[in-house]
């Protein structure tokens, strides 16, 4: 009985600094916010999917930000979540339009339009995308970012396209941490369920006022073939403040506002038509 105790710290070592078999696929070591000596554990982030039958992207409409004009094959590799946060303006992840040669959005209203990439922040994973101005209401930051450890909240997004329901799907859960990825502060920890095309898709507290970007999930059966145990409930969104500077640094101003608390049904219904399902093309 000792000696399989004495195993356990070793084996959680190994969690810390086991290299490449625990490598997520981003820099971290040298982002701001993340300890020296503790390499990023492995998140999931989406897949190339399927095509399901979308329509091909209009020619002279580049994915790429100053990019030449890309007429794309009309294949959708890869899909995500985007929100409206101001006019014309949308957020979403930079992994999420990464390396598309054109970018299709579905409104909550139904228009399936072309999109552009404006500016992209690798380093923050996220993206401000060009929408027509009708494409929704702006969804509006929360004014003061105090997010406790415990505190509710709501996914919105469009997980698993061409596998699950075409429409938006709702998870609610707790933040679990203040910080992400080998203590990246720019990050949370949260309990909600996320799958791959959430990402993009915004975090809303109960009072559905923007707290967050959701960004990944943790590898789970990668972490499960050191540990022998699968991890639960184990996501990341980047912080709403990292959001908010990063818009004013790109010429928008996210509203701010506060709210009272409401239910998570409510909470659905003003994230609902500011929620964009994106499409990669290639």
């Amino acid at each position: 009985m000792h000696r399989s105790l004495t195993l356990i710290p070793a084996l959680l070592l190994g969690l810390l600094v086991g290299g490449d078999a625990l490598g997520q696929g981003k820099p971290s070591p040298g982002q701001p916010g993340a300890r020296s000596g503790f390499p990023p554990l492995p998140t999931t982030k989406p897949p190339a999917l399927p095509p399901v039958g979308a329509p091909g992207p209009q020619a002279g409409n580049s994915g790429k930000p100053g990019g030449p004009p890309a007429a794309g094959t009309g294949r959708m590799v890869s899909s995500g979540t985007g929100f409206v946060v101001a006019q014309g303006r949308a957020l979403t992840n930079a992994h999420v339009v990464e390396r598309c040669r054109a970018i299709r959005v579905r409104t909550a209203s139904g228009q399936d339009v072309t999109a552009r990439v404006l500016r992209a922040d690798r380093q923050r994973d996220l993206a401000l995308i060009e929408v027509p101005n009708d494409a929704g209401p702006p969804l509006a930051f929360r004014r003061e970012m105090n997010i406790r450890r415990g505190e509710g909240v709501v996914t919105y997004g469009f997980p698993l396209a061409g596998m699950l329901s075409s429409g938006p799907t709702l998870t609610t859960g707790e933040v679990s941490a203040l910080a992400g990825l080998a203590d990246d502060q720019r990050q949370f920890q949260i309990s909600a369920p996320v799958q791959p095309g959430n990402s993009g898709g915004p975090l809303l507290d109960l009072s559905g006022q923007v707290v967050g970007v959701i960004v990944s999930k943790l590898n789970a059966a990668r972490v499960a073939q050191r540990t022998g145990d699968i991890p639960q409930n184990v996501n990341f969104a980047v912080k709403g403040n990292e959001a908010v500077e990063f818009l004013r640094g790109a010429g928008v101003t996210p509203t701010l506002r506060d709210g009272p608390p409401r239910t998570a049904a409510e909470v659905g219904e003003i994230a609902h038509p500011s929620t964009l399902f994106m499409r990669c093309m290639g």
